[in-house]
């Protein structure tokens, strides 16, 4: 039995076909760990979430940002954007069912001595506190507070997190920091609007993972949702963004033996 993390999908249903045969996949033994963004911007977004729930027990993912757009969008809360590719989810027959199952993924995995997030955590934020948390946030999308919660999220540029935040906005920042973070300050404050690579962080900020006196250090975190970074890979970090989407490659790493495996995109080239 292995145990498999994988990098950001965004509807690249081809290229996971291809690493699943590369890994030689076998979902009667094996597990695959997805970090979120299943969907939107690729071509098979549909056919990703058809395939992953079909594999029940096999496959774990957390949600991304791009997973919770498409809650947003399927609800009614915001319009896709010219850049989305949802449409043949939300015209699939079982588009109910599909979003549905989406809601109730988690925010966060936890398993042995590695964190599954989508994005990252803040770095004052213990592994205990960020499960607390994130379980909080995940009954509220699961729940009631679904819509009010979403409604919340987007936009998110001005949510900050704090811990006297209450109802649908302190859900919504718990999310935000879990799917969008990439960049904060030394006190927690998140960069919104920041997505190129590490060295180019704008002044007053730093890499989440770089903060120091991180709490969360001695897990080792696998999160995407970095693309400009790449994949990297250090003895409490599994980065696993390398960019499939934007024609570069889909990346899985054995969490048994920290074994990396790539295949090429060819789904989508030059787009940024």
């Amino acid at each position: 039995m292995a145990t498999y993390a994988i990098g950001d999908l965004q509807g690249c249903f081809n290229s996971l076909t291809r690493l699943t045969k590369t890994i030689q996949f076998d979902p009667k033994h094996d597990r695959l760990w997805f970090v979120g963004d299943l969907v939107n911007r690729g071509p098979d977004s549909l056919k990703v979430l058809r395939y992953i729930r079909a594999l029940g027990p096999a496959a774990i993912t957390v949600l991304g940002n791009h997973d919770l757009f498409l809650l947003a969008v399927a609800a009614g809360l915001t319009p896709p954007r010219p850049s989305d590719t949802l449409t043949p989810i939300l015209e699939a027959p079982d588009c109910r069912d599909l979003t549905q199952w989406l809601r109730q993924q988690p925010l966060l995995y936890r398993e042995g001595d590695f964190l599954l997030v989508h994005a990252g955590l803040l770095p004052a934020w213990t592994v205990e506190q960020a499960e607390e948390l994130a379980d909080e946030a995940h009954t509220a999308i699961r729940g009631d507070q679904f819509v009010t919660t979403l409604r919340a999220l987007h936009p998110s540029g001005s949510l900050q997190w704090r811990p006297d935040l209450r109802g649908p906005v302190r859900a919504a920042t718990i999310i935000k920091v879990l799917t969008r973070l990439r960049a904060c300050s030394r006190e927690g404050n998140m960069e919104s609007s920041f997505s190129g690579p590490p060295d180019e962080t704008p002044d007053g900020f730093q890499p989440w993972f770089d903060v120091p006196g991180r709490r969360s250090a001695a897990t080792t975190i696998v999160f995407g949702h970095w693309a400009a970074m790449g994949l990297r890979l250090t003895p409490n970090m599994l980065a696993l963004d390398s960019g499939c989407v934007y024609g570069r490659q889909l990346t899985a790493v054995r969490l048994d033996d920290g074994k990396v495996f790539q295949v090429g995109c060819e789904e989508t080239r030059g787009r940024k």
